[in-house]
This record gives C-alpha cells, sequence and structure tokens, in this order.
C-alpha cells in the first residue's frame, strides 16, 4: 500500500482560548511536518497576533484552498476574512463564530477527500457530532479507552434514558472502532453497572442490570462480541480491572469520566468514531483562564494529531482485504477459548455491604 503524508484539517477552536498556542507549539517541532501536511482552518491575522503575543515563531505559509497546501509546511487556510477582535481569556459570540466558521470549511473538504483527518481545537461549540445516533466519542488514553452510553444528562434522568438496544448499539460501535480504528483484533469491552451491588449474594443487581443491563450483554456475546460485565465503577477501577480490557463502556458522564481524569488527568484524546472520515480532538475546553500566557500544555493536542493519522492508516489497512473478499469454502468454527480465558473477572460477585 502506498505510503503518502497525510494530509491533516486543524480547525483553530475558540480565537481568545488557547487553540492557536496548541497548534503553534505543536508545529513548533519540525519532526512534526515530516509526518503529515497540517492545514490550519483559521485566520491570518489572528494566527500572527498569537504567535506575537506568546513569541512563538512558528512559520506559516497563507493558502486560500486546501489544494494549495504545500509539503513541509505549516499551510494555514483562511477561512474568513472579516476583522475580529482578539480578547485573550475572554469568550466572546465574535469568537465562537470563528470557531464555527473554520470547523464548518474544514468539515466540507475533509468530506469531499481534500484531507484525510479532523483535528478539532478547543472551542465552545454545541457538542453536534456525538448527538448523530451512529457516532461515539472515544476517550483515550494509555491504558484506558472508555466511551458513554449517554451523555451530559442529569443523574436524575439517566436511568430512564438507558435502553437494552442503545448499549447495544453503543457497544457495537465501540467494538468497530477497535478493531478498525485501533488495530485490536480481538476486543474486550467492560460494561459497568448503573446502581451499585445490593449486597444480597442471591440477588446481587438492581432493576436496571437485571433487566436491561446483563441482557443486553447476552446479547452482544451472541452476537460474537466480547463484553463482560456489569462491574460497579468504584472496585472496577479501584482495583485496576480495567488493565483487563481494551474498552469501557460507562453508563453516563460522571461514571466514566471521573475515573478517566482522575487516571489521565489533562492527557486525553477524543476519538469520534462512527463517522464516514477521521477525527479527533482532546478533552479540555479552551481554557480560558491561561489562554495568552504561554503556559498551555500542547502534549494531548500532539496525541490527537498522532491519533488522526494511526486511524486513519488502521482504517485503510483493515478496508483494504474487505474490497475483494475471497469467497468462504467453508463453515468456520467459533472459538470460545479466549472468552473463557477473560471471563474470569465477571464471575466476581459484588462485595457484600457491611
Amino acid at each position: 500500500m502506498e505510503e503518502r503524508k497525510i494530509r491533516v484539517a486543524i480547525t483553530h477552536g475558540d480565537t481568545n482560548g488557547v487553540g492557536y498556542e496548541l497548534i503553534l507549539k505543536t508545529f513548533e517541532d519540525p519532526a512534526m511536518l515530516e509526518l503529515c501536511i497540517p492545514i490550519i482552518y483559521g485566520s491570518p491575522k489572528v494566527a500572527a497576533y498569537h504567535s506575537k503575543a506568546l513569541e512563538i515563531d512558528t512559520q506559516f505559509c497563507i493558502i486560500n484552498s486546501a489544494e494549495e497546501a504545500k509539503d513541509n509546511r505549516l499551510n494555514l487556510l483562511t477561512t474568513f476574512n472579516d476583522d475580529i477582535k482578539v480578547e485573550l481569556g475572554q469568550p466572546s459570540d465574535e469568537s465562537n463564530e470563528a470557531a464555527r466558521k473554520a470547523l464548518k470549511r474544514a468539515m466540507v473538504d475533509v468530506q469531499q477527500g481534500l484531507a484525510d483527518v479532523l483535528v478539532m481545537s478547543p472551542d465552545n461549540l454545541p457538542d453536534f457530532l456525538s448527538k448523530e445516533p451512529e457516532v461515539l466519542k472515544m476517550h483515550i488514553t494509555e491504558d484506558l479507552r472508555v466511551a458513554l452510553v449517554t451523555n451530559f444528562l442529569a443523574v436524575k434522568d439517566v436511568p430512564e434514558a438507558i435502553t437494552r438496544q442503545k448499549i447495544v448499539e453503543k457497544a457495537r460501535i465501540m467494538h468497530t472502532c477497535l478493531r478498525r480504528d485501533l488495530n485490536i483484533s480481538s476486543p474486550r469491552i467492560a460494561i459497568l453497572a448503573l446502581n451499585p451491588p445490593t449486597g444480597n449474594d442471591d440477588d446481587p443487581w438492581g432493576e436496571e442490570e437485571k433487566e436491561i443491563i446483563i441482557p443486553a450483554i447476552d446479547e452482544l456475546e451472541q452476537a460474537g462480541i466480547q463484553a463482560f460485565g456489569p462491574y460497579t465503577s468504584d472496585s472496577f477501577f479501584g482495583n485496576f480491572d480495567y488493565l483487563n480490557f481494551d474498552g469501557v463502556l460507562a453508563m453516563y458522564y460522571n461514571q466514566g469520566m471521573t475515573p478517566l481524569k482522575t487516571i489521565a488527568h489533562d492527557d486525553t484524546v477524543v476519538l469520534v468514531t462512527g463517522m464516514p472520515f477521521v477525527c479527533t480532538s482532546i478533552e479540555t475546553g479552551p481554557d480560558f483562564t491561561i489562554a495568552g500566557k504561554g503556559c498551555a500544555d500542547e502534549m494531548a493536542f500532539r496525541h490527537a494529531v498522532f491519533t488522526g493519522i494511526d486511524v486513519f492508516r488502521n482504517r485503510q489497512n483493515y478496508d483494504a482485504p474487505l474490497a475483494n473478499p475471497l469467497p468462504k469454502l467453508y463453515k468456520e468454527k467459533r472459538d470460545d477459548s479466549e472468552k473463557v480465558r477473560f471471563a474470569i473477572p465477571k464471575a466476581k460477585e459484588p462485595a457484600k455491604e457491611e
């Protein structure tokens, strides 16, 4: 397969936040230009303002379309010509609109094949991507990958929003992401419980576990997906059981994100999967409190670029053999040995409350 440089479309995010600082610091290292052809979607005037204010001497060349992007250069595609006031650290409608224009243009170009990967800098735009039913946000660290069944719901609304169908759909998307995007051949997925254990050894689970979550896990197992659980969040993360799995599906935001941020702090990449193009971002927002101070850590953003490039290549490698499949000459016999091996954590009974 031809190895070529990946074209990475990078939105500038909220122009009063840390987006440009993260971009300029990331591509201050010339080695980054050997990995990809970066295209910033933003404003030359705003970029120059940030560069001067932060004293970051990262050079960029101005282009008017993605077709003009040059190799071994940090390309900046002008997405609007309006003069906007930059007030570092101060969110505004104007800075938010600048982020929206950049994202809109970048998405069009990626969908038209003018760029291969979309990397989103921090902004305050509505999280419209994760509202699509086929889309799942995978939060990735070195040792942990977490996705959510529900997003940004009040805790009181979570039980009603959780259904067997939704768990199965999210787990299927996660399974495909782990295989196709992250190159994990036989992924193991842990599914968390909604309720704490009852303390009754004979009847340890609550209503949602018995009627929704456990049947969903059984359905996934019957479909050949290695799904295990349910696990209570405290013991699962406290006992480092997550190290035995390739992905964790949590029921609601705090259940999954609080342990993730405790373990990984801010070094988390977000992979938005389930879309026809590769899209990554970072967990943190525009960080207005530190914007313009030169202290933003670009490491997670750098990893978001790396992840986007890796996922694009993984998808190419995964899809290539499927383009012209050979006819199956015999019926494969399913091997459950791996399933039995990794079923050990599932045998744990919930701890009985004193």
